[in-house]
């Protein structure tokens, strides 16, 4: 232990949110150095990541949808868990070197945030993944407890916190008290859904076909979970699914609104279902604590409210909520001697 700590003096020890929409690595001393998307584009001929052309992240999602015939670019993290093993160790090891630098001959301690609801064999993929790519010793700690420590909550206190962390491939829903999760649920259905959602109403109703990124620009601009002051509407372009042909049109916020509807409800029902099994004196906690809110999927306008009215608790959104999950990794870093052996965690030496 004392010789661990030693090393680690030398290298850049870094915490990790290894979502499905979006990578972010945070290095102690530094904050967060990095964050793209979850994205990589491969060679179709040879099913390599095109590493020497820098076609992972920002660059490899702006040709999602966009590739010719022999490049596709991928995203190796679905609902919260790795999907292909090769490319997700391919795009891990490309943001550690990054982050890393070839400087140190040490190679870091990593903390990844892993959906709460994962089996063993797809924590042991992440391990897995993690140690191949260059980690000297791995932790792997739940998304809503690194959410929670991120969002600044009172984890370690005799108090019950609710966080709801909706990213890209999962929400998660926590109530945490005395540094543990006291209850728990754990959904595939998050921010991608939502897209799925646009993308099958413009089919259904428009005839129109339209691609990831253009679903998500919708949602993010016009998007909704209840009625809004002003209703908005957007141009949007796609191949017309009956002439083959381009073709624009133009949707409302209301419309989007009723797409996105069963998603948004089928996250509200997880919040229910977790706050049915809560103890009744720690839901009597969160009768004055509320809900926390994070991820990405908390932007989604009037969310918060639509909760808050379907629960009766006051919502409120973390300080950057992007960011929350990532932060949390590095706290626990910055602790991992002190909370190592309180908060739930795997590891694995290297």
């Amino acid at each position: 232990m004392i010789f661990d700590r030693i090393i680690g003096l030398f290298s850049a020890d870094m915490g990790i949110d290894l979502g499905t929409a979006n990578t972010l690595v945070y290095v102690r001393g530094q904050g967060i150095v990095l964050s793209e998307p979850s994205v990589v584009a491969v060679s179709k001929d040879t099913g390599r990541v095109l590493l020497d052309g820098m076609a992972v992240g920002d660059i490899a999602k702006k040709m999602l949808g966009k590739t010719p015939g022999s490049i596709v670019a991928v995203r190796p993290m679905r609902t919260g868990v790795i999907a292909d093993f090769d490319i997700t160790e391919a795009m891990l090891s490309y943001f550690i070197r990054r982050v890393h630098g070839r400087g140190s001959f040490i190679r870091p301690r990593i903390v990844i945030a892993i959906p709460s609801g994962i089996t063993a064999v797809e924590k042991r993929a992440v391990l897995s993944s993690a140690a191949r790519a260059g980690a000297r010793k791995v932790h792997l700690i739940e998304e809503p407890m690194a959410a929670a420590i991120g969002a600044g909550l009172p984890i370690d206190e005799p108090t019950a916190s609710l966080i709801v962390d909706v990213g890209g491939g999962t929400t998660e829903v926590a109530v945490i008290s005395l540094a543990d999760i006291a209850c728990s649920q754990s959904i595939r259905v998050a921010g991608d859904n939502l897209d799925t959602a646009i993308i099958e109403y413009m089919k259904r109703t428009y005839s129109l076909l339209i691609g990831e990124q253009t679903a998500e620009r919708i949602k993010i601009e016009i998007g909704s979970a209840c009625p809004m002051k002003e209703e908005l509407e957007m141009e949007v372009g796609g191949r017309d699914l009956i002439a083959g042909l381009p073709r624009t049109t133009t949707v409302t916020s209301q419309e989007i609104r009723d797409a996105l509807g069963e998603t948004v409800q089928a996250m509200i029902e997880t919040i229910k279902r977790t706050l049915e099994k809560t103890e009744p004196e720690l839901s009597a906690d969160l009768v004055h604590n509320g809900i926390t809110m994070c991820g990405g999927g908390s932007l989604l306008k009037g969310l918060p409210s639509v909760i808050a009215q379907a629960t009766g608790l006051k919502v409120s959104v973390a300080n950057d909520p992007m960011t929350c999950v990532a932060r949390g990794t590095g706290v626990f870093l910055d602790h991992l001697d002190e909370w190592g052996g309180t908060i739930d965690i795997t590891d694995d030496e290297m």
